[in-house]
This record gives C-alpha cells, sequence and structure tokens, in this order.
C-alpha cells in the first residue's frame, strides 16, 4: 500500500474517526484505525464493534492499493505536529512508514485481516434529509437524553420516519426534546419501525457531515442503523429497551398562557439568575406578572440572584420552580434572534416551550418546598 495524502484533508478523516476508537478493548487491534486504499478512493475505518466508522479521504494520490492498519495516538499526533502538506503513507510487511519532506517515521503495524469489517451503505429503503437538517435534529434532541436510566431506553435519541417525516425525541424523565422535519422516504418499500439510535452514534454522525448542504441517507433496520453523508458511512447499534409513551408527557397547554420570547435575552436572563444555585439547591423561581419575568434564586451561603425581563403578559400572577440547566440546554441550541413561545398552565404543571419549525421542548417544575 502506497498513498500520498494532503495532510489536513487526511488530518480531517482522522478526526473523524478516533471518536469510536476505544481507549481500551480485549481486542487490541480494534484501538487502531484501518486504512483501505482502493484504485480511486482511500476510506478510514475505526470500530467499538457498537459503532463503526467508514470516512472517505479527499486529497489523495494513490500509487499502489492495498490495506494498513494506523496506531491510533503516534499518527494522530504525527499528522497534528507536522507542518508539511503532503505526507507520504507506504506499508509492507515490515511496518508502517511516514514520511514527509523533512521528517520521515517508521511505526509498527498489524495484520489488516485482523479488522473486523465494517458495513457500507447497502439499504434499499432509507430516508434522505439535508446535513443541515440531520445536524439541527441531533442538536436539538441529543442533549436530552440519559445514558444511566435503567427502566427506559433513554440512552438514546428515539427515531420514528413515516412518510414524508422525522420525529425525533429525546428525554431523560425530567425533560424531553421533540424535533420534526422532512425527510423524504426513498428505495423499495419498508418497515417504519422506530428506532432508537445511541447518543453516542448520534455525536458521531454529526461530526460526520460537512458544512455544505449535502444529502443524507438514514436507513433504520431491525438492529442497527446506517447514516450516510458525502464524508462518511456510520454504522450503529440500536439501544434496546422500550421507549415511554412520549406522546403522553406532552402537556394539555389548553386553557393556559403563551408567551412570546426572544432565546438571546431568555438564555441571559436564566444564566445570570443561575449564578448563586449549585449542586444541591438548582431551582430558580420563574414569575410571570405584570408585564414582566422575575427570575429569583437564594441558596445559603451561596448568595441570591434577582434577574428581570420584559415581556408581553398581563394575567393573574404565575411562579413556577424550574431547573435552569434544562433551559440553557434548550436555548443554547437555538439562534440568539429565534422567537419561541413558552407555555404555562399553572405553578404545578409541565411547560411546553416551542418554536415555528417543529420543535418542542418539555420542562418537569421542581417542587417549591
Amino acid at each position: 500500500m502506497k498513498v500520498i495524502c494532503e495532510r489536513e484533508k487526511l488530518l480531517s478523516a482522522f478526526q473523524m474517526v478516533t471518536p469510536v476508537v476505544p481507549a481500551r478493548s480485549p481486542k487490541p487491534i480494534l484501538q487502531n484505525i484501518k486504512i483501505d486504499v482502493g484504485s480511486d478512493t482511500v476510506t478510514l475505518m475505526g470500530t467499538d464493534l457498537e459503532i463503526g466508522i467508514r470516512a472517505a479521504v479527499s486529497g489523495v494520490e494513490i500509487k499502489q492499493p492495498g490495506l494498513a492498519i494506523l496506531p491510533t495516538g503516534k499518527m494522530s499526533a504525527i499528522l497534528r505536529e507536522c507542518s508539511d502538506e503532503f505526507l507520504t503513507l507506504e506499508s509492507d510487511d515490515s511496518g508502517l512508514s511516514v514520511r514527509g519532506d523533512r521528517n520521515h517515521f517508521n511505526l509498527p503495524s498489524q495484520d489488516p485481516h485482523e479488522f473486523p469489517s465494517i458495513a457500507d451503505f447497502d439499504a434499499k429503503h432509507y430516508h434522505k434529509l439535508s446535513g443541515r437538517q440531520l445536524r439541527e435534529v441531533i442538536r436539538r434532541t441529543v442533549f436530552a437524553t440519559d445514558n444511566e436510566s435503567s427502566r427506559y431506553a433513554l440512552g438514546g435519541v428515539y427515531f420514528e420516519l413515516q412518510g414524508g417525516k422525522l420525529t425525533a425525541v429525546g428525554t431523560d424523565g425530567r425533560r424531553m426534546a421533540v424535533c420534526e422535519t422532512t425527510a423524504e422516504e426513498s428505495g423499495e418499500a419498508g418497515p417504519q419501525t422506530p428506532t432508537i439510535i445511541p447518543a453516542k452514534a448520534l455525536s458521531i454522525i454529526e461530526r460526520s457531515i460537512g458544512d455544505s448542504d449535502e444529502m443524507c441517507l438514514v436507513a433504520p433496520r431491525a438492529n442497527d442503523v446506517l447514516v450516510k453523508s458525502d464524508r462518511a458511512v456510520v454504522y450503529s447499534r440500536l439501544v434496546e429497551g422500550r421507549f415511554p409513551r412520549w406522546r403522553d408527557v406532552l402537556p394539555d397547554t389548553a386553557g393556559g398562557h403563551k408567551i412570546d420570547c426572544v432565546a438571546g435575552p431568555f438564555l441571559s436572563a436564566v444564566r445570570q439568575a443561575a449564578i448563586v444555585t449549585d449542586q444541591d439547591s438548582r431551582g430558580v423561581n420563574f414569575t410571570f406578572a405584570d408585564g414582566q419575568l422575575s427570575l429569583a434564586a437564594r441558596v445559603a451561603n451561596a448568595g441570591q440572584a434577582e434577574v428581570q425581563m420584559p415581556i408581553a403578559y398581563d394575567a393573574e400572577p404565575i411562579t413556577i420552580t424550574l431547573d435552569p440547566r434544562y433551559l440553557i440546554d434548550f436555548l443554547r441550541v437555538l439562534e440568539a434572534e429565534q422567537h419561541l413561545t413558552f407555555e404555562i398552565q399553572n405553578g404545578e404543571s409541565a411547560i411546553l416551550c416551542s418554536t415555528d419549525d417543529g420543535y418542542r421542548y418539555v420542562v418537569m417544575p421542581l417542587s417549591r418546598d
């Protein structure tokens, strides 16, 4: 195997793959990255047997097709520290050679045929959506998941693909994020089984999507999912278990109050009120009254905070206690100028935040005792 690569582009592909590589494994070869040099393509592969990725490398000149194993840590350091524009990678039975204009590294290697195979995208039934849409769906839901839950399968995002729509739901039992977007159905007719994609896999998928408005293909299957972008194919096993009946959690806001807010000023006010909270006392009182929202927090030995912001509200006063972290998580995935609707029934019921582009967010209140 011999290939000449643009260092920056090889580094970019390498950084897509390294999050999958396990730090420790009963199969030591998994702690490496496999390079597959074909007649006209170069692909980097990594897996922990639960998640796998095939990342395409651009900016290459192929001299000799073949396979090789790249030691992850040392190769990452070479790609970061070298200043050469191009690097030549060559492997034979004696190991791996990495050569630049002013440096040369010889590294030990392993048999690439011992590296497990990683699925390529071969789905006959899938949904298509833009990379921008898929990134937005992931950003708006993955933060609300819970890997520690033992009762429900909350360690991933629930994907429901029906016809031309994708509904994604993330929850940890105390808050819930629901994001809807269009997703064109393509290929042969297939099952419409909802799936739960692990949070780690979604973070890797998000990193694999380029900045251009490329089309991504999503193919949930019985036990796994395949996602293809211009730069990579990601394979992941699904989270096993039962997801909560999330539609039952959406609060009934009929007869409640709707307050229009702008994400940036609202986020600033919540962050200020959260300054004096601590691990044991998270609650912030949100009081809606007389055209303003008052946020108040008081913690023994930590101080108190009072923050006010004007809002369009002229009904009876309502005070609800919320964990500011949950609102901050929600507000910071929105653009600062994004308008949202804050719906509240009373001081004991869940609140519902929503935007006009299919994003809803539910937060359970805290006890004020």
